[in-house]
């Protein structure tokens, strides 16, 4: 399972992957039937989740019922416990919608939540992250998750991420990092070969590698960052049922 994951990942193109996995992996779950850990997004429960990674497979990280991996289900239970998203009226903006959030999300705030990316079928909104298709203050919230490592100007989207937010809003805005975390955020336009980037920023398809001054750059953009360790806050019992990761951190800008 962990190979046709990895070559599925690897090989496949994303916007293809989203229209066809949901079956596939329905299929699976039957095979993994148990209770020993929950998704919060769907609440089913399985005695595992399934592997996934491009090159070495994380065990135990996509829920084969719903698709989402650690960071969707450590997103949920932020939003649910730390935000007002579940129980007042928001306008959202999601930003590349993962699939395991659109109904759901959709239920909650109806025509209010818009998705929108440049190229994904789930997408309602066809939109280049750059140059944002909305009048300044307009949404609430803004999700934007593993987004910004493949856009050509990080600080440009955040900016439109800025100016779209209503005062007061907030966005979470999650990226990957990839061992060892330099201090300084690393991008370089010239490299284009596919084994090389790949190499340098982690994958094929990034064009920057993030260092621990992430939060300087949310700030460049003109909102307020925060670094949430939200996830080290839950017992371990907990992290284990939810298959999270410990020391994941939640990035958060809100606009003032």
């Amino acid at each position: 399972m962990k190979k046709i994951i990895s070559w599925l990942i690897r090989h496949v193109p994303r916007k293809y992957l989203q229209r066809v996995s949901g079956v596939g992996l329905k299929v699976v779950s039957v095979f993994y039937a148990g209770s020993a850990v929950t998704c919060p997004v769907c609440s089913k429960s399985f005695k595992k989740f399934l592997p996934y990674g491009r090159i070495n497979p994380r065990p135990n990280a996509l829920c084969p019922s719903c698709l989402s991996l650690e960071r969707h289900r450590l997103i949920w239970l932020y939003l649910n416990e730390k935000t007002t998203f579940f129980t007042a009226p928001h306008h959202v903006l999601h930003i590349a919608p993962e699939a395991c959030f659109i109904k759901r999300f959709e239920n909650v705030h109806g025509d209010r939540y818009i998705t929108a990316d440049i190229e994904s079928p789930l997408a309602k909104v066809k939109m280049d992250i750059h140059a944002i298709p909305f009048p300044e203050n307009t949404f609430t919230a803004v999700l934007c998750n593993h987004v910004l490592e493949h856009v050509a100007d990080d600080i440009k989207a955040m900016s439109e991420i800025h100016r779209v937010l209503k005062p007061g809003g907030f966005a979470i805005m999650q990226i990957p990092f990839f061992n060892p975390i330099p201090d300084v955020t690393f991008e370089d336009a010239t490299i284009t070969d596919k084994r090389e980037r790949e190499k340098i920023f982690g994958q094929d398809d990034h064009v920057r590698k993030y260092g621990h001054d992430y939060t300087q750059r949310i700030a460049r953009a003109g909102l307020t960052p925060l670094a949430d360790e939200f996830v080290n806050t839950l017992d371990e019992t907990v992290r284990q049922k939810f298959g999270l990761v410990k020391g994941e951190t939640i990035y958060v800008g809100f606009k003032k």
